[in-house]
């Protein structure tokens, strides 16, 4: 029988990539990298996402199948993680997502490096997350170069439905971010934020 991967099987791994790729190494450290011209990168994207695809396929099939795949493909995935497809990663491994935590459908990663979503949060549906960014300079941009900075989702936050995180952005632990909004600067701990760009418009209310 197959071992189930594991965290620390999914750190091995990356850890192997890291230093045996200097692509991967550069990913992860936030340089910059030109993803066309690497050797790596696209055959990593390929393979997380044709998992994804598959895991989308079979989801209401053989939902057994489907979490185990889920669990291979975010070896840094946390217990009792429920999720509706379709998802959509470029990368598993930098992926962590902790305990309890519910994604809605339609839930996009764009970009490598790290991310890190908490225990407890509410993915809302069609939530995206953005990690790099292209060269603003004309000639480097046309060159391909590009660089992943992460991301990160504390405890028990709430994405309400089409929120967009975009590269290096940090949301506190228990923050709300209201439905559709475009979060491109840090969100305090404990705020209910809203908005494009978006913007703190006041602290969580007491039910």
């Amino acid at each position: 029988m197959r071992p189930e991967p594991t965290h620390a099987t999914g750190q091995s791994r990356l850890g192997e990539l890291i230093a045996t790729h200097d692509d991967v190494r550069a990913l992860f450290a936030g340089e910059w990298i030109r993803y066309r011209e690497s050797a790596v990168l696209p055959e990593l994207t390929w393979e997380a996402q044709s998992t994804c695809a598959r895991i989308n396929r079979i989801f209401f099939d053989d939902p057994d199948e489907a979490q185990r795949l889920f669990a291979e493909l975010v070896p840094g995935a946390g217990s009792g993680i429920d999720f509706r497809p379709p998802i959509n990663l470029d990368y598993g491994l930098g992926l962590t997502i902790g305990d309890r935590t519910f994604i809605n459908k339609d839930f996009l990663i764009v970009g490598g490096g790290y991310v890190t979503i908490g225990a407890d949060c509410l993915i809302g549906p069609r939530c995206s997350i953005y990690t790099p960014n292209h060269a603003e300079d004309p000639a480097r941009r046309v060159a391909g170069w590009e660089r992943a900075s992460a991301v990160t989702i504390g405890d028990d936050v709430w994405l309400g439905g089409s929120v967009t995180i975009t590269p290096g952005v940090t949301i506190g632990d228990h923050a709300v971010i209201g439905a559709g909004s475009v979060v491109t600067r840090d969100i305090p701990a404990g705020t209910v934020a809203v908005g494009n760009p978006c913007r703190v418009v006041r602290p969580i209310a007491a039910d």
